[in-house]
């Protein structure tokens, strides 16, 4: 077990495009949380060929995990992770509002080192849109908190490619994140999901999603301003200063074993993945009746695990092997180059970043 991911589901509100599996609750039940997920830990680890090695990633996502009392937070990390390694990267999503120089000191003699903080942007009305809880101007001051308290790497997230309709200056944002001089950076495109709220407005035909032609312009220049800034675009959505990259969001990438606990959280363990209930109370009641809270689990065949591995790679600036391509059609291959989606040198095949916005259609065809 050497990467671990914990989803810590419970929030103040859902947000407008949020199709994660959350609880709104309050208060958080904290104690409960960490005891329902040692105890699945425990049991899982009886019945499943885990690595006895140290822990190398902990993340701990959600949902909010920094609404967690911070005694019940130090606890969990304690009982997950006693045989980390000194270096092992032990990441926690917070938003801005849940820092205070209190919570952040907790946070780090715990053993946090890592902590994504959920800006996602730094203009009023457009928070307010988004129904997020925090104050344009609380990230700042969380990252300035954060720092003084000796968190080592703080990434920020960012959302792009909003409605027209709130005439948002998305250049300007990325500009104010820059001022903040983070980490790291993790800026997604906003999709719409069925049952999100956002979704439902849109199905309904009182919004628009941003066209394509503006969700490429920003994407694009998003990529431009960041690694003139010195980050490193080593992921679809995500930037990097030099050493700071997301050592186990990579684990995904490269198709490497991990284990979730949790609601909704996923494993891939021996070849095998497998999934969690998505509701807290489910969750809850499963683990405490029978130890685990498992939905349902599949293995994948060769073809299904080449294509998925091809998939990953090829967000990532890594690429993959050239022999890899042989997967897909000559045709989609060579239209690719052609258009300057893909690169192949040196033995690797990679996308450029207008590729990148068209891995879909690259990969599925």
């Amino acid at each position: 077990m050497r990467h671990l991911y914990v989803h810590v589901p419970f929030c103040r509100r859902r947000c407008v495009y949020c199709d994660f599996s959350i609880a709104v609750r309050s208060p958080v039940p904290s104690e409960l949380f960490v005891k329902t997920v040692c105890t699945e830990r425990d049991a899982r680890a009886a019945q499943e060929p885990w690595e006895s090695a140290q822990l190398e990633t902990l993340y701990l996502g959600g949902g909010t995990p920094s609404l967690l009392a911070p005694r019940s937070l130090a606890l969990l990390v304690e009982r997950l992770a006693p045989g980390r390694g000194e270096g092992a990267e032990i990441t926690l999503e917070a938003n801005p509002d849940d820092v205070s120089s209190e919570s952040a000191a907790a946070w780090v003699a715990a053993g946090v080192n890592r902590v994504s903080l959920g800006a996602q942007s730094f203009e009023p009305r457009v928070l307010e849109w988004m129904h997020r809880t925090h104050a344009a101007d609380a990230s700042g001051r969380a990252v300035e908190v954060l720092r003084a308290a000796g968190v080592e790497s703080v990434s920020l997230d960012l959302i792009f490619a909003l409605p027209e309709a709130l005439e948002r200056d998305f250049e300007a944002e990325l500009e104010r994140a820059l001022e903040l001089e983070p980490d790291h950076l993790s800026v997604y495109g906003l999709t719409t999901e069925p049952g999100t709220a956002w979704g439902r407005w849109v199905a309904g035909g009182s919004s628009r999603p941003a066209p394509d032609e503006r969700y490429a312009e920003e994407f694009l220049r998003t990529h431009e301003l960041l690694t003139a800034a010195g980050f490193d675009h080593y992921e679809i959505s995500n930037y990097a200063r030099p050493g700071r990259r997301s050592r186990h969001n990579g684990v995904y990438w490269q198709g490497r074993p991990y284990v979730g606990l949790g609601p909704s959280a996923h494993s891939y363990v021996a070849g095998e993945r497998s999934w969690n209930v998505s509701a807290w109370a489910a969750y809850e009641r499963a683990v405490g009746e029978v130890g685990v809270a498992l939905a349902g689990s599949e293995r994948l065949s060769e073809a299904q695990r080449s294509l998925e591995g091809l998939y990953l790679g090829l967000r990532t600036a890594e690429g993959v092997p050239a022999a890899e391509l042989d997967a897909l059609a000559t045709r989609v291959v060579e239209g690719a180059r052609g258009a300057g989606w893909l690169e192949v040198a040196a033995g690797r095949a990679r996308l450029t970043p207008p590729g990148w916005l068209r891995i879909d259609e690259i990969v599925t065809a």
